[in-house]
Order: C-alpha cells, then sequence, then structure tokens
C-alpha cells in the first residue's frame, strides 16, 4: 500500500480525529483552512504523508487545488472525495454533484459512528 492509501477503516479514525478536533478549536465551519487542517492532523499526531485525505474531506475545492498546485503534487480532488464518500458509507457510488459539498452536506446516510462526537442540532 502506498504512504498515502489508507484502508475504509483507517480512514473513519482518521476523518472522526480531525474533524473533532477541528469542531473542538473552531467551530462547525463548511470548510477549513489547509493549515487548520494540517495543525488539528499533526496535533492528533497523524503523519504528514496521510494529510492530503483530510485536505480533501475538510478543505474547499479551491484550497485543495490551490495547496496542490503549489506543492506540485498531483491529487484527483474529485476522485479523492468520491473514495472517501464510498469508503464511509459502505460503497455506496456518489456522482460528481455529490463531490464538491462540504462535508456538513453529504447525502442522508448514515455516518452516526464516524461523527458521534458531533451536534448535528
Amino acid at each position: 500500500m502506498a504512504a498515502c492509501e489508507m484502508r475504509p477503516a483507517d480512514k473513519k479514525a482518521y476523518f472522526g480525529a480531525v474533524g473533532e478536533e477541528l469542531t473542538r478549536r473552531h467551530g462547525k465551519k463548511k470548510y477549513y483552512s489547509p493549515g487548520e487542517v494540517r495543525r488539528a492532523s499533526q496535533d492528533r499526531g497523524f503523519p504528514v504523508d496521510i494529510e492530503c485525505w483530510a485536505y480533501c474531506m475538510y478543505t474547499s475545492p479551491d484550497d485543495f487545488a490551490a495547496l496542490h498546485e503549489a506543492t506540485g503534487e498531483v491529487c484527483d480532488y474529485a476522485a479523492m472525495k468520491a473514495e472517501i464518500l464510498a469508503d464511509l458509507a459502505g460503497g455506496w457510488t456518489f456522482e460528481l454533484p455529490d463531490i464538491d459539498l462540504s462535508w456538513l452536506e453529504w447525502p442522508d446516510i448514515d455516518l452516526a459512528s464516524l461523527f458521534d462526537w458531533f451536534d448535528w442540532s
């Protein structure tokens, strides 16, 4: 498995920990800045080589593109977001309109086990 590849169970744990840290520090936001995401991931003890997944999950599509353009890395936001959604939703498939949604706007799928720390009200 390549350094930035993650198993679905590992993604769930990672997104849950980073999301909890982000909302604890910055409140509920549609998108977080790359710096906020980086700090949350690192402060929870995760390696830098998987941060791309958190950027895809919690930053805007424009921030994700700008970050990768600046570093010269090639990551496909749409493909990564579709993979994240499919993994977290237990194998559902997602179409392009779903891909640019913030983590707060995802379709009505049961992600309670991932975001059990989050108050949806």
